[in-house]
């Protein structure tokens, strides 16, 4: 089977790429690399011992082409040179604190272009589709752990983003039920693969909590900043759902599998059901790495919420999914992929 992953290149992307190539799918990954680079998908070519191809017009098990989902006519190359039986969607924009400034790029770029992908995916008759949402949809959720009934309040634009592009696929669905759908929700990714070959490396100062807390540890930054201490939880700083990247493109094999069996649409939350504060992250960080990381509690951040974390339950449910590595365990493989690729750097 041939399957498109859009963002293939990205953090969660590169992780699923290694998963689906460990099971034997032909995978076409189309990445713009705004926000990730090319040694990300040359590393997953070493992870699994296969070449990467850059030719579409061939048949390969592993292709790579340089575009993004604004460009309707670089999608539609993709399906006309191969036949792709399902496409899992990563591609977008996805800093908070970027969409509450640019609010109209965040549209443009993650809301039409998914639009574009969709369409394309109609006239091409390809009908599967993985979708990877986010928590951000439910925004300051009334109850915490969160479940799929949850109200779809998001209080920033990323979040908006998220919640148009699942109406899109609803309607999709509603429109024609012989459609593949699923919208995974995912919580807050850290970690790496356990080779430190592949991990999360963003371009720009990172926005979120991990890369930051490396860059830091690493000595590229002088200090962590903590966006809020006065929180209504047990010490101050906002509480989330870490969930090892792994995890994730577990989740995603998962549903794809899950989906091949009939249409439907299926939407699940993937978190690990636990709640870590930004000091606890920190914490178990400073303990599995030896690294004592300087930190500074600043005013809260535009569109952050106080606690986030999942109810899990409906995965194991639905796609026989659930989390299997704890905070210790992604705190490793996090630093573990900066020491390799540091002393690869030396």
């Amino acid at each position: 089977m041939n399957i498109l992953v859009t963002g293939g290149a990205g953090f969660i992307g590169s992780h699923v790429c290694v998963e689906l190539l460990t099971l034997g799918y032909c995978v076409i990954v189309l990445d713009n690399l705004s926000n990730s680079n090319i040694n990300s998908l040359h590393n997953v070519a070493k992870i699994v011992n296969i070449n990467l191809n850059f030719n579409l017009d061939k048949h390969n098990k592993f292709t790579f082409f340089e575009s993004d989902i604004t460009k309707i006519e670089h999608i539609e190359k993709v399906f006309s040179s191969q036949k792709i039986d399902a496409v899992i969607h990563l591609a977008g924009l996805k800093s908070v604190k970027e969409s509450v400034e640019n609010p109209d790029q965040y549209y443009v770029n993650n809301v039409n272009g998914s639009i574009n992908l969709f369409n394309t995916m109609r006239r091409f008759n390809c009908k599967s589709i993985i979708f990877s949402s986010s928590a951000t949809v439910y925004g300051e959720a009334e109850t915490v752990p969160i479940n799929e009934n949850a109200k779809i309040i998001p209080n920033n634009p990323y979040g908006e983003n998220k919640a148009a592009i699942e109406r899109e696929l609803k309607i999709l669905y509603n429109l024609d039920k012989k459609w593949r759908i699923a919208i995974l929700r995912f919580f807050n990714p850290i970690g790496a693969h356990k080779s430190g070959l592949i991990g999360e490396s963003p371009v720009d100062i990172p926005n979120n909590l991990m890369p930051y807390i490396l860059k830091v540890a690493s000595g590229d930054l002088e200090s962590l900043s903590i966006f809020g201490g006065d929180y209504d939880t047990h010490d101050g700083t906002g509480v989330r759902d870490y969930i090892h990247v792994m995890d994730l493109a577990s989740g995603h094999i998962k549903a794809l599998t899950t989906l091949l069996k009939k249409p439907e649409l299926l939407i699940v939350n993937l978190g690990t059901g636990i709640g870590y504060s930004v000091l606890d992250v920190l914490k178990s960080f400073e303990k599995v790495s030896k690294q004592k990381v300087i930190f500074n509690i600043l005013g809260r951040r535009a569109g952050d919420v106080a606690t986030s974390y999942s109810d899990p339950t409906f995965a194991k449910d639905a796609l026989n999914w659930s989390a299997k590595y704890n905070l210790e365990e992604m705190c490793h493989d996090s630093w573990n992929f900066i020491l390799k690729n540091n002393s690869n750097n030396d």
